[in-house]
């Protein structure tokens, strides 16, 4: 169990952002956008045998040569004010079947990543992922924001189309962040590393499908470029979101009378909510997700009476 280096840059004052898969990926599609549009080149990566099942074997000629398993890469960039350090994990190594990571090797793991940050002299560490919250697929989705350090709340509070997971309605100051984003914070907080998970906010009635949400990876995106003083590319999370917004409003129209109207209620519902941090009831959000589960257990068609 360790870390593989390929390279070891002088870096100055970098700043590492991490991210696994999640609810519609949307910290590990925001970071990967970054690697890829910034060009980011690769100087490390977590050796996966120990914490990993091969993804598959490749056979040559009859014989099976090698195991393949999920990477997890760290990569670095270089910018005008600070240098970047990318990690862009595959997968989370979960156990028991559980989807999130729990655990020695989460425990493990997290200690490895803070491992390359400190030796390239990291001294700040965002998280990412999804923030379920009761909105529109059509509203822009919110930035949720969790800090490891009571003195990064005031600077939290300047970050653009942010708020504090604490200060959402009802959840008497209080919050739960699942797997690796929550846990790389408290162990960096062990270690007297400032660090900060932003979450992009996806429909409450979107979290339970296997396909992903761009326009939540777009304003964590706009968040961490703005706050690392960074210029990145953001056309192709763009053209990403518009994509998925089209398939979910054909989505939509297939969906049964009953929980249009639902939906319409929410839609109209998000506004005030955002202008007051506030929502939809327990009871509405319980019966959307229930009557949309029913619907596709049923293969999308309209129950007959």
């Amino acid at each position: 169990m360790g870390i593989r280096y390929i390279k070891e840059p002088e870096l100055i004052d970098p700043v590492l952002v991490a991210s696994w898969p999640g609810i519609g990926n949307i910290g590990l599609i925001a970071v990967d956008t970054l690697r890829r549009t910034m060009h980011a080149e690769e100087i490390a990566c977590i050796e996966p045998v120990d914490f990993f099942y091969p993804n598959k074997v490749i056979i040559r000629d009859g014989e099976l040569v090698d195991m393949e398993f999920p990477t997890c890469g760290f990569y670095y960039q270089r910018t005008d004010k600070r240098d970047l350090i990318l990690f862009v994990g595959e997968e989370q190594p979960a156990e028991g079947g559980r989807i999130y990571a729990e655990g020695s090797k989460a425990y493990a793991m997290a200690n490895l990543v803070l491992d390359v940050a400190q030796k390239f002299g990291c001294r700040r560490i965002y998280t990412s992922g999804a923030a379920v919250a009761p909105i529109h697929h059509t509203a822009k989705s919110r930035v949720w924001a969790v800090p490891n350090s009571q003195r990064l709340l005031d600077e939290i509070k300047h970050y653009d189309n942010t708020v504090l997971m604490s200060d959402i309605e009802g959840r008497g100051g209080q919050g739960n962040i699942t797997g690796l984003n929550g846990l790389l914070l408290g162990v960096a907080r062990r270690r007297g590393i400032d660090a900060i998970c932003i979450m992009g906010e996806i429909p409450v009635y979107l979290q339970g499908f296997p396909f992903p949400y761009p326009k939540g990876s777009k304003v964590v995106l706009e968040v961490l470029t703005s706050a690392l003083g960074i210029r990145a590319d953001l056309e192709t999370v763009n053209q990403l979101a518009e994509q998925s917004e089209r398939e979910l409003s054909a989505l939509y129209e297939r969906l049964p009378q009953e929980i249009r109207e639902q939906l319409d209620r929410l839609k109209q519902a998000t506004v005030a909510a955002q202008e007051s941090t506030g929502g939809i009831t327990e009871e509405d959000k319980k019966k959307i997700l229930e009557d949309i589960d029913k619907f596709f257990k049923r293969g999308g068609r309209e129950e007959q009476h």
